[in-house]
């Protein structure tokens, strides 16, 4: 009846999920992306502007202004759901403004941000705190969100977090057996006879719903990262795609792309960690986090699966999700959400922690 009643509900999910993800797919190729360059930026171009995103991408292909900052952004080619995406590098970050504020010139410099930037030097002197396994992100701003693709991952803008801890793992099957033996907790179900299945104690717990994920990290003294939180600390300040930099590889992640037919141990890809030192931000599993599936701030496209009744996932997994709409899975903007209620083989978790 367990089983049913999981695939039951997940067959409910996968539909629905689908139907969304069949729009959102063939709304925007994303095999020929560019950030925009500092010089691009322009203040008073809609690409720029949360409010109206559907205006914005047809500003990007049509706008002299637009194009000259865009150009390369949208593929002409047909939309195929099995083409590898190929980013390409680009020298600087771009510099996003937050949509409530105006573009700074990128040219002069007040006495003012000197002073903070004098400020920020003297706080990089003070130690940096430590906890065993967990990297510490300081306070701050960060970029977020991306506006080249979905309208869920729109818009791009300045978000700020207090300092934290996260996890520079996910949460490995080992990790969990300790936590479900020290509180009578139920293994996952694939666990045969309750036991670690055989050569799998390095790789992450999987058939974990939000709720178990949110009450081992109470268990262990800790709660999981905010979205804000976890893509700050796999893509760093600077609003890079990938938690490795900006151009795509699939040597650096365990990826579907790569033929990957299930999780790996963690930490099996040291060359794809995040600016912070993280493992695995992306692919391996979808990390669940501490959020409703909402809106940015600014986002006024409307979608019907808004709601407090999902949680959102990060980080895509070794999976081909495309059948449950979630595309290309690898970019650190990327967003899944389920109901907290549901398991699956490709979802996992890290925990995070306040100073």
């Amino acid at each position: 009846m367990r089983i049913f009643l999981k695939f039951s509900l997940k067959s409910i999910l996968c539909v629905s999920v689908f139907l969304v993800g069949f729009l959102k797919g063939h709304a925007l190729a994303f095999s020929e992306f560019k950030h925009p360059t500092k010089e691009g930026l322009k203040c008073n171009t809609a690409c720029h502007q949360a409010e109206n995103i559907i205006k914005a991408r047809k500003d990007k292909q049509g706008k002299q202004e637009c194009k000259g900052c865009h150009i390369g952004l949208i593929s002409q080619k047909p939309f195929t759901p099995f083409l590898p995406v190929s980013f390409k590098s680009i020298d600087k970050p771009p510099t996003v403004r937050n949509p409530d504020t105006q573009l700074a010139s990128t040219e002069a410099v007040s006495p003012a941000s000197e002073k903070k930037e004098e400020s920020t030097e003297e706080t990089e002197k003070k130690p940096v705190p430590s906890i065993p396994g967990m990297a510490y992100v300081p306070a701050g701003e960060f970029i977020m969100g991306s506006n080249e693709r979905w309208h869920d991952e729109a818009p791009e803008y300045l978000e700020s977090t207090k300092a934290f801890f996260i996890d520079l793992y996910e949460i490995t099957n080992e990790d969990y057996a300790k936590f479900a033996k020290a509180t009578e907790r139920e293994t996952p179900y694939h666990w045969p006879n309750g036991n670690i299945p055989k050569g799998k104690g390095k790789h992450p717990v999987v058939y974990v719903n939000w709720f178990d994920a949110h009450d081992y990290c109470a268990w262990a003294g800790k709660r999981l990262p905010t979205e804000e939180e976890w893509e700050k600390a796999s893509r760093g300040n600077d609003g890079l795609i990938y938690p490795w930099g900006n151009e795509w590889t699939q040597d650096k992640s365990n990826n579907p792309y790569k033929g990957s037919t299930g999780t790996e141990p963690v930490g099996s890809y040291p060359q794809g960690r995040s600016p912070y030192g993280l493992y695995d931000m992306s692919g391996n599993v979808w990390e669940w986090v501490n959020a409703y599936y909402l809106p940015h701030p600014g986002n006024t496209v409307p979608s019907p699966e808004y709601g407090k009744d999902k949680r959102v996932l990060k980080g895509g997994s070794w999976f081909d999700c495309l059948s449950y709409g979630c595309g290309l899975s690898a970019p650190t903007f990327n967003r899944s959400f389920f109901t907290p209620e549901v398991r699956n083989n490709s979802f996992g978790f890290r925990c995070a922690k306040s100073p």
